[in-house]
């Protein structure tokens, strides 16, 4: 199969810029200081690549994707690095061999822990990001609370979400910094061998944690690329130009192209498709100005904002072979893409809850 005959929109991966982000990651946080974050891709035949790279440890965001990254022989060591109040399901997974630890900052969600058969837990840390975690003066009194439960404390864990995309590398790192200073502060009541957090944008700040988060550096956005960090473009959203209008009256033309507000994760901002000005995205529609003119039928590369949010909303991947620049930055119509090769397809089945 060759990407002309994919149905559009359809998610394309770049053979050679994945496998180079992959082994550039491997090489700065080799074997258990990295923990992939499925929730960026939610694939498990992409984190089958990511453990041939030797990391066996995995981050999850929800009960779906620790069921099916052990239903897919991934089970070593899942985090759901999330709270939850339902546990069951988790202590079902564990009951049947895999090894789950769950984050707790709650009584409740200690409780619920407990009741749901998971034995291992982390100290969820608020470390500046206003979302889940307990304040870190008061993680050492849960860490207490869940031993005397007869839980397993592994240690503690933070992320500083809100630092991902500084644009400004130093103030990035300093402010990092800060942030795993409060995560040491907690984890020195709270005990245990582990100091979990950070994630692609901070990976190379955050050397005092034992394992780092990071999920996005395997496929990329806009957003992370823009915060200048080393990883390639790997993903891009196939779309076909559906509509052309000329320029005319004084108006600039524009193209139309059939992947829209369906199609990508938004909350980032427009997609972008390299050499145009991205207008507007719409349910089904893209739109778009390029300084060479697509016509109807051209096949455009266009490469997400926000990559997590865009994965989810597809149900499959296919894997092609490398284009000529690369897959560095995406392309644009016109540079030969549907004569490539498809090399695989990959479900994307960690979707849903």
């Amino acid at each position: 199969m060759r990407v002309a005959d994919l149905t559009t929109p359809a998610l394309l991966v770049d053979a050679g810029a994945l496998e180079a982000n992959l082994a550039a990651m491997a090489t700065a946080l080799p074997g258990p200081r990295l923990r992939p974050h499925v929730k960026a891709h939610k694939t498990t035949a992409l984190a089958a690549r990511q453990a041939a790279h030797g990391h066996h440890g995995f981050t999850c965001a929800t009960v779906r994707e620790v069921e099916g990254m052990a239903a897919a022989g991934l089970g070593d060591d899942l985090l759901l690095a999330n709270e939850v109040l339902d546990a069951r399901r988790l202590g079902a997974v564990v009951a049947a061999g895999a090894r789950v630890t769950v984050a707790i900052d709650s009584p409740e969600t200690l409780r619920a822990a407990v009741d749901g058969g998971v034995r291992e837990v982390l100290i969820d840390v608020n470390i500046g990001l206003p979302r889940c975690g307990i304040a870190p003066d008061r993680a050492g009194a849960l860490a207490d609370d869940a031993r005397a439960a007869g839980l397993s404390v592994r240690g503690v864990m933070g992320y500083e979400g809100h630092l991902q995309l500084l644009t400004d590398a130093a103030e990035r790192a300093r402010l990092t910094t800060e942030c795993t200073d409060r995560l040491l502060a907690a984890h020195a009541d709270v005990g245990g061998d582990v100091i979990s957090g950070g994630g692609t944008g901070t990976h190379a700040y955050n050397t005092a944690c034992t394992e780092i988060q990071a999920g996005s550096y395997a496929l990329m956005d806009t957003a992370y690329t823009a915060a200048g960090l080393e990883f390639r473009q790997a993903l891009t959203v196939l779309s076909t130009v559906i509509s052309t209008t000329a320029p005319a009256g004084g108006m600039p033309g524009w193209a139309v192209a059939d992947a829209g507000l369906k199609a990508f994760g938004m909350d980032h901002g427009n997609p972008a498709v390299p050499g145009a000005d991205v207008w507007f995205c719409s349910d089904e529609h893209l739109t778009f100005a390029a300084a060479t003119p697509p016509r109807t039928g051209d096949r455009v590369r266009v490469v997400p904002a926000h990559i997590d949010p865009t994965v989810a909303l597809h149900e499959r991947m296919y894997v092609i072979d490398g284009s000529a620049d690369g897959g560095s930055r995406g392309s644009g119509a016109g540079d030969g893409i549907e004569d490539r090769e498809v090399l695989d397809t990959w479900t994307v089945d960690l979707r849903g809850w």
